[in-house]
């Protein structure tokens, strides 16, 4: 069953993800245990042979060995190889979730396009859900070990009630080598045909709404058949475990606490000035490597949530519960096609008919959030200027563009003063015009020159016209 824990972390407080830890069903202690003893057995057998059974010299030689696989172990990408490839496989896991075909939609479309209250309309709606829940079936008896083991052959189909063994002949009669989940959607479409010849559906519309539904229905049986059938490639898989595996194989080799190297030792402490040195100090001789067992940890079980939800349709703790999926299917689409046909309460003013302002009531416990404002947007937040001349509608011409100073930022126009031009850049700036360089921040009417008022209002475009004879001498 899934281990659902989603009311424990509804709040976020102290320690919240730290009861978590305590369960056992679900949890990775029972996925990696026995991993895990094997790994700590493998590294004690090590450590005491190293420590008792080798004479000196046999040391020194496991103590080089030592050293070069802990070199090596540091070599192997392991964090990037295994986390993209988790990465795939949940993102994988997550989409056989939503790929799972589930009738709601569908049994709307058949109770509200398919009528007739008497017994030939009943059975017509009850048929064509039967034939979409009939349809998962056969394609979850493909894919997953649960219903598999509860529908194992199609006498057990027949038994449920979601085959009957007229439909069943017909089934078998039908020769192909290829999985036939396919079928009763067929049947589906020829019945619902067959009701639009009928008038039992009454318009072209509603049965095609009626069969786009079922195609969406199918696409999701099928979708799920093929993430069945194409696996992730094996050798990103074997990549991947062999990653995992030479790594902690280098560890129980390489972590194992060893004598220093020759020369690599530090003193114990700063010798005084006439002081005999001490003996060396090498590494810290722990006989339970803790960060090794942590890291194995941490690896071995990050390898193995990939190995549990790689293929969710199986029988592990957090697997889909197919089952339950296939009897609340049947259950809800056959409720609403048949008992809520046309089983409607009667209209009535609402609590709110008379009112122009409607508000739910609250509870106690949640009065506060009355007095929350309301959301009205990001922008609602944002200073806009006091000025009124800011706020004047004018048409924009590109005389009056070029007139308006350009908007600055806080930052600027501290540092630079109130009255500061805006930094802008042009071509002129650079001297890539005609002309001596000049200010284009500098704004005065051509008519203080005799000229057209209705001309350029910017200096650099006025004594541009007004160059020198010797500028334009240089020119080429």
């Amino acid at each position: 069953m899934t281990v659902s824990y989603t009311l424990k972390v509804a709040e976020a407080r102290f320690g919240g993800f730290s009861g978590l830890l305590l369960r056992w069903r679900g949890s990775i202690y029972k996925l990696l245990y026995k991993e895990f003893l094997l790994f700590v057995v493998l590294y004690a057998l090590l450590s005491i042979t190293y420590r008792l059974l080798l004479t000196q010299e046999q040391r020194l030689v496991y103590a080089q060995v030592a050293r070069y696989c802990n070199r090596s172990a540091d070599l192997i990408p392991l964090s990037f190889v295994l986390g993209f490839y988790v990465t795939l496989v949940v993102n994988r896991w997550w989409a056989q979730y939503t790929s799972i075909p589930l009738p709601d939609q569908l049994m709307c479309v058949i109770s509200a396009s398919v009528h007739g209250l008497d017994q030939h309309g009943r059975l017509l709606r009850r048929t064509l859900v039967r034939y979409a829940n009939l349809a998962s079936v056969l394609v979850l008896r493909s894919v997953s070990t649960r219903v598999l083991k509860r529908f194992p052959t199609m006498d057990h189909v027949v038994d449920a009630g979601f085959m009957s063994q007229e439909e069943r002949k017909k089934f078998e009669s039908l020769k192909s080598d290829f999985n036939k989940y396919w079928v009763p959607c067929v049947w589906f479409t020829n019945l619902a045909a067959r009701a639009r010849r009928d008038g039992r559906i009454r318009d072209d519309i509603a049965l095609c709404l009626l069969l786009e539904e079922l195609n969406k229905y199918r696409a999701k049986c099928s979708l799920l058949f093929h993430y069945d059938w194409i696996s992730i490639p094996l050798v990103y898989t074997q990549v991947v475990t062999i990653a995992v595996y030479s790594f902690f194989a280098l560890s129980l080799v390489g972590r194992q606490f060893v004598e220093p190297e020759a020369g690599a030792a530090k003193p114990r402490e700063p010798l005084e000035p006439g002081q005999e040195p001490g003996p060396a100090l090498g590494d810290l001789d722990m006989y339970v490597p803790l960060t090794t067992l942590l890291q194995f940890f941490f690896y071995a079980g990050w390898l193995k949530v990939a190995e549990q939800i790689i293929n969710p349709f199986g029988e592990d703790d957090d697997d889909f519960e197919t089952n339950q999926l296939i009897d609340r299917n049947l259950q809800v689409s056959l409720l609403s096609v048949d008992d809520m046909y046309q089983n409607l309460p009667p209209a009535e003013k609402d609590l709110y008919w008379d009112e122009g302002s409607v508000q739910p009531p609250y509870t106690v416990a949640t009065v506060a959030e009355s007095l929350k404002p309301s959301f009205l947007g990001s922008t609602f937040n944002l200073r806009v200027s006091e000025d009124p001349e800011q706020s004047l509608q004018v048409e924009a011409t590109p005389a009056l563009a070029r007139h308006t100073p350009a908007a600055q930022t806080p930052l600027l126009s501290r540092v630079l003063g109130a009255g500061a031009p805006s930094p802008a850049v042009s071509l002129r700036n650079f001297g890539w015009t005609r002309g001596p360089p000049r200010t284009p921040h500098l704004l005065r009417p051509r008519a203080e020159e005799g000229g057209d008022p209705e001309g350029c209002i910017e200096e650099a475009d006025c004594m541009e016209e007004e160059a020198s004879p010797e500028d334009q001498a240089q020119e080429p």
